[in-house]
């Protein structure tokens, strides 16, 4: 009788492939973990020593979802909060907070706030703390690593929490995948691979997705293309080079929030302005990236690597017609070396990092949704990210290592008018952001750790607008300033038996985050202030079990305490404006956070049967605030996911796969998503609401052939 493998790994406790394939060992046998590394964490220690909190979600696990948004994935990792808005790649993403305020008119369109993500090692954030989802698609995924711990003294600006993408094919000699895929709302996608040797040691890969979909709400269709290309080889012994080339032509349409009446009458419906403008994002970008490894010796090595990632924007918003030509480039230089501590040896990291995004901006008058003729504004945001850290990892012990880094940031702003240049405007923002860690091993598969770490996160871009309470024009909003944190964070991991036919994992970790200068959008992210502080308190647990006759089970429970400490507004920022009074939200929630996250599956791969799999799911979220004064909720909600698949291994390498997933089983209606102190009607009515997408079927069949 076998066991199969376990898909979900919390925490990254890989347990080793042979035990994932023999019967479940004796009680007393300790369960061996692989040396599982995290090249997020910028370190040489195996996950399971790092003093940080992070979850690998693995390959088949990816496979389970239909790869279009994040959200799918990240079901069942604890601290986050991934929402779909519309059933496309325009994804809310929240880890303990971080990117909370990524939910408006200009906050969260088809981008992120507060989180660091990079595709293969190359940041798809851009300097200013903004990440778009055009170039990340998960059917190309071979895994993602999620960072939950601030990692801002690794990566800077907007690294609260870090999602690490690696679309590097897994094969020897060859690869070939197919995978045609068709669902409900119009829902048609194709994904093909192909993959093969580049001499005698180097490999090269080709991707390539086509997706389109009608969507389920008026103004909500989209169709995205990607083209992914690699090429890793080795110069020499001791060195390799890897090449990454993408191109994506990715729209989306936006059909915006409703009011609860709205909601209730006809969630189907889109906003009418967003209807009237034919809200959409229509982006084209490509990047192009070189990675060259390096070991002078066994003891010491170096990373280089450097990016160019063009991008050509086209938006329909806020009626206006929006053209960006963009330059994103950067690059990165990391060296590793072992030094002497005591009879061990620790290892120091140094490395740096820059990036600069700059191009111009045209806003043209929006006419029947279109472009119209008459030239608004003519501008450029230059954003630059500059910084150096240092990381030394101290085995003090045979089971005791401490972690000891500190980063130094600067990032500055360039505005310019070519029409009214009376508003130019620079501004620079700097800061250290330290972080000290230490883990200790309790047994070989079990390890406690805790970490105290500073954060820095500016303010994006598109969040720099004055308020209407400015009274001198410029284009750089002189009230805000970067939000400055410090996190204290404890967690244990630990993987093992039981009853001699079950292995199982778990990851606990406690953290509290002081906030100071939390940024707090108004009327729908139209603009932003910095305001008093914030505590971020948490409890995540991630747990996974399976037994040797094929049942299983992933689950994430997450609990927040997120409260505003000190929060007194100038009402001028709010609308209608109220001059020199003032509202104290001192001691209300944070917007945006439910208490409580819960995602769970149960899975089934009868032993007699191992070509089936089984799989129900659930995912909770308790209610949270829609805006400061925690007078407009989003209700709590629970939906039911379930699928079935068929996997049989064919000859010479070969497998194929069929998967009926269903999202949403029982057809509830619930609300995905809201925009952060909404605009309200000419009723007061807030207009915040995004409904969440009804029963989806998802049916894929893909044929795999490796070697």
């Amino acid at each position: 009788m076998t066991m199969p493998g376990i898909r979900y790994v919390v925490a990254t406790l890989a347990l080793a492939s042979s035990a994932a394939a023999q019967v479940a060992p004796p009680k007393d046998t300790t369960v061996q973990l692989e040396r599982v590394s995290i090249t997020a964490t910028r370190s040489s220690l195996p996950a399971f020593l790092v003093p940080l909190a992070i979850t690998r979600v693995e390959k088949d696990e990816l496979q389970g979802s239909s790869g279009i948004g994040l959200d799918q994935a990240l079901r069942y990792v604890p601290g986050v909060l991934a929402q779909s808005r519309s059933g496309g790649t325009d994804v809310r993403l929240t880890i303990r907070g971080y990117g909370a305020r990524g939910a408006g008119d200009r906050s969260n369109s088809g981008t992120s706030r507060g989180i660091r993500i990079l595709v293969d090692g190359f940041p798809e954030t851009e300097p200013d703390g903004r990440t778009a989802f055009d170039a990340i698609d998960l059917s190309l995924a071979d895994k993602m690593d999620v960072v939950r711990s601030n990692a801002s003294a690794l990566w800077g600006n907007a690294s609260g929490g870090l999602l690490s993408i690696s679309t590097i094919p897994d094969f020897r000699s060859s690869r070939a995948y197919v995978e045609p895929m068709s669902g409900t709302f119009g829902l048609k996608r194709v994904v093909t691979s192909l993959g093969g040797r580049v001499g005698d040691e180097g490999r090269g890969w080709v991707d390539h997705t086509n997706t389109t979909q009608d969507g389920w709400r008026q103004n909500s269709s989209g169709r995205r293309q990607l083209l992914n290309a690699g090429l890793t080889t080795p110069l020499g012994t001791r060195s390799r080079v890897t090449i990454h080339a993408t191109a994506t032509n990715n729209l989306i349409h936006v059909p915006g929030p409703l009011t609860w009446d709205q909601y209730v009458q006809d969630p189907r419906q889109a906003n009418a302005a967003y209807l009237t403008q034919r809200e959409r994002r229509h982006n084209r970008t490509g990047r192009l990236g070189v990675t060259l490894d390096h070991d002078r010796s066994e003891d010491t090595g170096f990373e280089l690597s450097m990016f160019v990632n063009p991008k050509y924007l086209q938006r329909s918003e806020r009626n206006t017609f929006r053209d960006f030509t963009r330059y994103h480039f950067g690059s990165s230089a990391l060296m590793h070396t072992t030094h002497a501590l005591s009879n061990r040896k620790a290892t120091l990291t140094i490395g740096g990092d820059a990036a600069y995004q700059s191009g111009a901006i045209l806003f043209y008058n929006l006419v029947a949704g279109e472009r119209g003729t008459t030239l608004a504004d003519n501008k450029s945001e230059g954003a630059r990210n500059v910084g150096f850290f240092v990381q030394d990892e101290l085995p003090i012990t045979q089971r005791l290592s401490a972690t000891l880094g500190a980063r130094y940031d600067e990032i500055a702003y360039d505005y310019k008018s070519y029409i009214t240049p009376t508003t130019n405007a620079k501004k620079t923002f700097d800061g250290v952001s330290p972080k000290i860690g230490i883990s200790y091993m309790l047994a070989d598969n079990h390890s406690v750790y805790a970490n105290v770490g500073g954060g820095v996160e500016v303010p994006a871009g598109n969040e720099t607008d004055p308020t209407p309470a400015t009274t001198t024009p410029t284009a750089l909003n002189p009230l805000l300033e970067p939000i400055r944190s410090t996190t204290f964070e404890v967690g244990t991991r630990q993987a093992g038996t039981m009853l001699t036919s079950f292995v199982w994992t778990y990851d606990a970790a406690l953290y509290n985050t002081e906030v100071k200068n939390e940024i707090i959008p108004y009327r729908g992210g139209r603009y932003y202030a910095t305001v008093g502080r914030a505590r971020r308190q948490g409890a995540e647990l991630g747990a996974s079990l399976e037994s040797s006759t094929g049942l299983g089970m992933h689950s994430a429970f997450t609990l927040n305490r997120h409260r505003y400490i000190t929060y007194v507004v100038d009402s001028a920022l709010t609308v209608p404006a109220a001059p020199g009074r003032t509202a104290d939200f001192s001691g209300n929630k944070v917007v945006g956070v439910p208490d409580v996250l819960i995602g769970s599956e149960l899975y089934y791969q009868p032993s007699p049967l191992p070509w089936l799999r089984l799989e129900v799911g659930a995912r909770h979220n308790g209610s949270y605030f829609a805006d400061d004064a925690n007078s407009v909720a989003a209700p709590s909600q629970t939906v039911f996911d379930g699928g079935v698949s068929i996997q049989q291994t064919l000859t010479n390498g070969a497998s194929l796969r069929a998967r009926l997933a269903v999202d949403n089983l029982t057809d509830k209606r619930y609300v995905a998503s809201v925009f952060l102190n909404p605009d309200r009607n000419a009723a007061g009515l807030p207009v915040a609401f995004e409904p969440g997408l009804p029963r989806t079927f998802v049916f894929s069949l893909s044929m795999t052939r490796a070697k």
